[in-house]
């Protein structure tokens, strides 16, 4: 279930008609994966016309820019993130994160044909990013990604787990995040996981019912997404920082 305030900025959203993808805390949680959160996180397709409805949106919900970038295309384009507090008595306090380019995910605009479509009882249509997508979004820098990253996967495996093709059981083998679930994935589709070593090598592990060594790579690959992570975020922020140097200066 949706809480009101964030039930009423994804209907105004909605009401906007603005080409958005909800991410995020909002969508683990529609996906079985709960996670409080006050933000609303939304990937949109950035063009001036969905920006101009995004736009119209901000101001119903009064919406206010939180610090720095400000609200142009050209800083979503280039993978930062924009961040609004609404202000309307209904919504007051609840942040819009807006972002149009993510490390690791594909552009909004091939994400979107494979997108999630879910209706509330009210008639909104909410468009969340696909699991798998949403998987790759959470790969970041931040310790309270990864418990939900793999929570994401976990609840998909006891959702589907019985009626499986094979790409659910790919999509489970690359992703999931402890050793028992890899080693059983491995032991119940043994030829699938023998494919999808070669895109994931700690599978021989898991193979093997290495527990130890499985678990020891499952560390090094998280942290490795870290880093990569760390990396890909360094020149935005120093982005950021001229900006707010630049402020100051004025």
């Amino acid at each position: 279930m949706i809480p009101n305030p964030i039930h009423k900025v994804l209907s105004t959203l909605c009401t906007n008609e603005v080409q958005f993808l909800l991410m995020g805390g909002q969508a683990c949680v529609l996906y079985g994966a709960a996670e409080f959160s006050r933000a609303c996180d939304i990937a949109i397709i950035c063009d001036e016309r969905n920006l101009d409805r995004l736009r119209a949106a901000l101001v119903e919900l009064e919406a206010e820019p939180v610090a720095l970038p400000p609200f142009e295309a050209e800083y979503l384009k280039r993978g930062h993130a924009i961040h609004f507090r609404c202000r309307t008595a209904d919504v007051a306090g609840i942040r819009i994160d807006v972002m149009a380019k993510m490390r690791g995910v594909a552009p909004v605009e091939q994400l979107w044909p494979r997108r999630t479509t879910l209706e509330d009882d009210s008639g909104v249509r909410i468009e969340l990013m696909a699991l798998p997508d949403l998987v790759a979004a959470k790969k970041t820098q931040l310790d309270k990604d990864w418990p939900m990253l793999r929570r994401l996967v976990e609840a998909h495996y006891a959702q589907h787990q019985d009626v499986a093709s094979d790409e659910p059981v790919r999509f489970w083998l690359r992703e999931s995040r402890t050793p028992e679930m890899l080693i059983e994935l491995a032991a119940r589709y043994p030829r699938i996981a023998e494919e999808v070593q070669s895109e994931r090598p700690l599978l021989r592990a898991a193979r093997e019912a290495s527990r130890g060594p499985t678990k020891q790579a499952l560390a090094d690959e998280d942290q490795r997404e870290r880093e990569t992570d760390r990396r890909y975020w360094e020149p935005l922020k120093r982005e950021l920082e001229q900006m707010r140097r630049e402020r100051r200066g004025n």
